[in-house]
This record gives C-alpha cells, sequence and structure tokens, in this order.
C-alpha cells in the first residue's frame, strides 16, 4: 500500500511517529529480556511482596480508615514472630523489620496520620529508625565477611603482608647513627612584620676547576701509619689474630679432585645466616681469605680505602670484624703474602701500596705513586719483587728489600691502562697484563721502557677486558673475564707467538655504575675449575669447568639476595667468600 501526503508537514510527523513506535518496541523487548535474565532479582521482589502480605497487621482495616480517594499503604509494619513465613524472610535477610515508605511527595491525610499514630513506633523496632536499605547493606557487610573469614582471607593477607625481601644481615659493622636533627627556630615572613630584608651579598664566583670533595679525599701520609681499629674502643688489636696468623699454614694442597668428587664437595658447602656479616661501609672491591686453616679469616677493601677482618664465629669488634682504613679510594687488590702469613698487602686508587704487619701492628708503606694504581701480584716465591699496575698503560717491578717507596723499573706497555697482572705460578719470570682489547704475556727479563715484545697474545676480545689470571697450579691456562659478556680460556703451554683459544663461555658482565664489575678467579685446590658471580635472579654464583660445563651453582634465597661481584676460593679449605655492593661478604663452607 502506499501513503501519499499531502503536505511536507505530514510526511515528517509520520515519520517521527514511526521512529516512536519502533524505539518503543526496543525497549519492551530489552526490559523483557532484562527481566528475563535477572531470576534473583525478580524473586527478591516476589519474596518481598510476600514478606510485606504477612507481615501486614490483620486488624490493620478495622483500625484504621483508609482515604476513598487515595488507598497508601501503611508506613510501618510489623510482623508476627511467629510466622513461618516472617521466620523465612528473617533468615534470609537477618532482619526484624521491613520499613515500606510510600507517598514521600504527597501531604498525608488524616487517615493516614492515624495509621501512623496507631502503628508501630518507630524506635520499638530495635535498629535506631534505619532504613531498608541500610539494614540490607549491613547484612550484605556481615555475609561478605563471614565468607572471607571462612576462606581464610584475612589470614592470608596478614600472611602476604609479612612475605617481604629477606633483610640484610644485621651481624658485622653497626650501622651508623643518623646524626641529630638540629632544631631550627620556626621561619617568619619579614613582610607580614612591616620589617625590611636584609641586603645579601653573593660570594665571588670561584675561578678555576671545581673540585669536589668526595673523589679528592686526603691522602694518607707516606711512611707507615699505626694499625689501630676504628670500630673497637682502646683501638687494640685482639691478641687471637697475631696467634691465628701466625700458625703453620704450611700444609700441603689436598690432591686433585676428579669432577664428581669435585661437584660432591661443592654440594656440601652451605651458607647460613650467620655466614653473612658487613665487614666495611662501603662497596667491596677486592677480598681475599687467609690461608689458614682452623679458621675462616678473611679480607676485603672498600670503595673509600677501608679494609676490614673477619674471623667467622668470632666475638671481637662486632662479630669478629675488624675495620682500618689505610687508604682514601677504593681497595683494587689485596693478597695475603704466602711465606708471611702475617702481612697483608693492599692496593689502592689513590696511588698507594701498603702491606698490614699484624706483628708489627703497623701499615708499611711499599709503594707510593701520585694515583692510579689498580692491580699487583707477586713475582717471586718469598713475595718480596712484586709487579704492580697503572690506570695509566704502565707497569712497575717493585722490590720490598730496597729501601724507600718507589720502583725499581717502570715500563709502559699499554697506551690506555692496565686492568689486571697475573704472574705465572712456577715461571715466576712470566706475567699477563690485561690491556685495552687483548692480553699480553711478557718476560720481565726483557722489558723496555716502551714498546715491549710480548711473548704471546692472546687475541679475539672485542671490548675493554676486566681481568686475566694464569691456572694457580701449572699456568697452562689463562682466564679472561671481557666486557663483550664473554669468559674465555686460553692455552699458554707451548707460549706460542698466539696463544690458541679453547673455550668461549657466554656470560653476562654488565653490572652497571654501582657494582663491581665481575670478574672471573680459579680455584686455587683445582686447576681446571673457576668461580664467577652472576647478575641472573635469582642471585647465584656459578663455578665452571674450563670446558663450559657448569658444575654447581650456589644459591639460597634466604640469605644470598644481591649480586656477589668479588669471589674468592680458600686455598685449602673448601669455602668460598662472595662480596656486594654493600660490603658484606658471604661465605659458603662445608
Amino acid at each position: 500500500m502506499t501513503l501519499r501526503f499531502s503536505s511536507h508537514k505530514h510526511r515528517s510527523c509520520f515519520n517521527v511517529r514511526c521512529i516512536s513506535l519502533n524505539l518503543l518496541t526496543s525497549f519492551e523487548r530489552i526490559f523483557t529480556i532484562i527481566i528475563a535474565s535477572t531470576p534473583i532479582m525478580a524473586t527478591r521482589r516476589v519474596k518481598r511482596e510476600a514478606v510485606v502480605e504477612e507481615m501486614t497487621p490483620v486488624n490493620l482495616e478495622e483500625t484504621s480508615r483508609r482515604s476513598s480517594r487515595t488507598a497508601l499503604a501503611p508506613k510501618r509494619l510489623q510482623y508476627s514472630p511467629g510466622d513461618s513465613t516472617a521466620k523465612t524472610a528473617q533468615k534470609k535477610r537477618k532482619t526484624k523489620t521491613l520499613v515500606e515508605e510510600v507517598g514521600q511527595n504527597e501531604r498525608l491525610t488524616k487517615d493516614e496520620e492515624d495509621v501512623e499514630n496507631s502503628d508501630v513506633d518507630l524506635a520499638s523496632d530495635g535498629h535506631g529508625g534505619l532504613s531498608a536499605y541500610e539494614l540490607e547493606r549491613l547484612e550484605n557487610i556481615r555475609q561478605n565477611q563471614a565468607f572471607l573469614s571462612s576462606i581464610n582471607l584475612f589470614q592470608a593477607t596478614e600472611e602476604f603482608k609479612q612475605l617481604t625481601k629477606p633483610k640484610a644481615s644485621q651481624r658485622g659493622l653497626m650501622r651508623s647513627q643518623a646524626a641529630v636533627k638540629q632544631v631550627l627556630p620556626p621561619r617568619k615572613s619579614l613582610r607580614l612584620q612591616n620589617k625590611e630584608a636584609e641586603v645579601l651579598t653573593l660570594p665571588a664566583e670561584p675561578r678555576g676547576t671545581l673540585i669536589f670533595e668526595e673523589t679528592t679525599r686526603i691522602k694518607k701520609p707516606p711512611g707507615p701509619l699505626s694499625m689501630e681499629p676504628i670500630n673497637m674502643e682502646g683501638n687494640k688489636l685482639p691478641s687471637q689474630l697475631l696467634k691465628l696468623c701466625s700458625e703453620d699454614s704450611t700444609e700441603d694442597r689436598k690432591n686433585k679432585l676428579d669432577l664428581k668428587e669435585y661437584r660432591s664437595a661443592l654440594k656440601k658447602m652451605q651458607i647460613t645466616e650467620d655466614k653473612v656479616a658487613k665487614v666495611v661501609k662501603d662497596r667491596i672491591f677486592s677480598a681475599a681469605f687467609h690461608p689458614c686453616t682452623s679458621s675462616l679469616l678473611m679480607a676485603t677493601g672498600d670503595k673509600w680505602g677501608k679494609v676490614g677482618l673477619w674471623k667467622l664465629g668470632s666475638d671481637w669488634g662486632d662479630d669478629g670484624v675488624l675495620l682500618f682504613e689505610p687508604h682514601t679510594r677504593p681497595v683494587g687488590c689485596m693478597a695475603f703474602s704466602s711465606a708471611h702469613p702475617t702481612q697483608l698487602l693492599s692496593l689502592s686508587y689513590d696511588g698507594s701500596l701498603r702491606c698490614m704487619d699484624i706483628e708489627r701492628a703497623v701499615f708499611d708503606d711499599v709503594y707510593d705513586i701520585e694515583d692510579g694504581l689498580k692491580t699487583f701480584d707477586f713475582m717471586s716465591h718469598d713475595c718480596s719483587t712484586l709487579v704492580v699496575g697503572n690506570w695509566y698503560g704502565e707497569v712497575a717491578i717493585v722490590d720490598r728489600r730496597s729501601p724507600g717507596n718507589s720502583h725499581e723499573s717502570l715500563h709502559t706497555v699499554d697506551a690506555k691502562a692496565v686492568r689486571c697482572v697475573s704472574v705465572h705460578p712456577l715461571q715466576k719470570q712470566y706475567f699477563a697484563v690485561a690491556e685495552s682489547k687483548v692480553v699480553s704475556i711478557y718476560d720481565s727479563r726483557c722489558l723496555k721502557k716502551t714498546k715491549s715484545q710480548a711473548v704471546s697474545q692472546l687475541l679475539g676480545h672485542s671490548l675493554s677486558i676486566s681481568s686475566a689470571y694464569f691456572s694457580p697450579c701449572t699456568g697452562n691456562r689463562v682466564l679472561t673475564s671481557c666486557m663483550d659478556n664473554y669468559i674465555r680460556v686460553y692455552d699458554t703451554s707451548a707460549m706460542t707467538t698466539k696463544s690458541p683459544l679453547l673455550t668461549l663461555i657466554r656470560h653476562d658482565m654488565h653490572t652497571g655504575r654501582w657494582l663491581t664489575k665481575l670478574s672471573a678467579v680459579w680455584d686455587p685446590k683445582q686447576e681446571d675449575c673457576f668461580v664467577v658471580g652472576s647478575m641472573m635472579r635469582p642471585r647465584r654464583v656459578q663455578v665452571f669447568h674450563e670446558s663450559g660445563q657448569l658444575e654447581h651453582t650456589f644459591m639460597d634465597n634466604e640469605n644470598l639476595s644481591t649480586v656477589l661481584s668479588v669471589t674468592a676460593f680458600h686455598p685449602t679449605r673448601n669455602a668460598l667468600l662472595g662480596g656486594n655492593a654493600s660490603g658484606r661478604l658471604h661465605v659458603f663452607s662445608s
């Protein structure tokens, strides 16, 4: 059928009506779907109507007259306690009254006022006049809390709050107490006090280069320094320390174990809470074990020139920790003398190399330059001759028997810096130098002031080399750590011009500026195994075979939660130490 409209106005009206009908039809469908899909709401409404009907007094019509014009529901209702329907509603809602407010916007008639006066008083319901919505809300809250309590959610929440990051060990050095904050008078506005502001003149601008106090700490004066612990009253050394360091430590090294026995020995080494202690105040740069066997005595150096001694299980000092301050800059390298166990040599970036003599209780001045010392190693079996490297690409030969604190000879081997030196364990005239991107092996008998010819070179590094060490027993291997994320093992048994590469191990070496660089070091008891820290999570320390096989991983979720950049094995006992950036030593031992 075709509809024709006489005017445009009629056609518009028809279109509007059609659209309205369509909208009404759509809304009806939507409401039908909602009502059909919410049986809970419908059931609740039916129950409410049933409760209202059952709770309405029977003689309500007799006691009050309703208006012929408006038939309103009563404002207050009561139910009979003995009614089974009311009991069901009470069990469902857990309430004793239901308030129905109708006709809030209409004026109450006289009949309705009679109903109010004749019905139940508001205060008699026992809920202080709470509305139905408020009562239902309180009941919902109670039911929710009961449900959460039934599934032990509150208990689980408390337990989760207690599961925090493992706290750092409180053993060792005590934290320095914060300075008492000075109480200043309250600031007042001069403008509000009608006072003129004071005229201040700025100081003259400094000329030249700005110098930061932290990077230019005053260097210790040359000459011997008194060995006085700064963390003990009286600054006296315990008598047991000298006895411990003087004990006979000439015990032969244990026979080399096969890999199965070696892995079994590593698995027996564990860490506990009492094997973690704060030994120095700042980031650890170097650490070493004393060769004594009766106890575990360790030494470590930190970022600001402090040297700490820690005897595991002792009570002297702070939980067995003695702290000294012989330097002012990072202690980059340290080692106990194998010929004189009472001596500990420590080298610092401030340009000083000192010997801690426990027998004489002094720090002797061994070698001293303006600044920039980086590494050293012993070149003789009696530990009287040293090779020392600095940040300027030079190596110095130092003889401790000569008077003074100068070198015997100085040689330039690299245009940039010398980061590590290592002397061959058997042929002491050979020493390896970690230069920019190559490791060179030199003969000390053929050194020149400049352009010395290397006996052998270890090539293949693409970035700077952190360390290079000869294997501890035979020197047939050289272990290098490079910033290109690789650990390399070279064959130096033949000492050819270019030593061949044996193993290439992928390892993350990027620690960032706040952690000491990782360096792989040999186990003195095992010729073909080495240890290195790791950036992996959970935190760990890994032991590898020279073939690249992972032999063991030291982990502990409770006592090891930081990166151990500095690691070292005990020369004779099954013990491993690791130092972190907060000055703490962690010990794994059997």
